[in-house]
């Protein structure tokens, strides 16, 4: 499966936002300051943000113990991952 440049650069722009938002969340977290919402985290990861969601959450080691967000995220990777399987087979 070839990606055109378009879609390489709108997922590698969506995971860097994924990447950037959960470390902005976890500064916010260190500070006690307002957070990011969970759902906007979570859109960030559904969105095609999955591998910068998980990048920065071994980096910063944020929303690691968290079990709903936890099970959210790797419910909407796999998703991902079915779906990336289903377009390989239909070619």
């Amino acid at each position: 499966m070839v990606l055109s440049p378009a879609l390489l650069l709108a997922l590698a722009a969506i995971n860097a936002a994924a990447f950037a938002a959960f470390g902005i969340d976890k500064a916010r977290a260190m500070a006690a300051a307002r957070r990011t919402p969970e759902g906007t985290l979570l859109l960030l990861a559904a969105l095609g943000g999955s591998p910068g969601a998980y990048a920065a959450r071994a980096l910063f080691r944020h929303k690691t113990r968290k079990q709903p967000f936890v099970r959210r995220l790797h419910a909407i990777a796999a998703l991902q991952l079915l779906a990336l399987a289903a377009l390989g087979l239909m070619r």
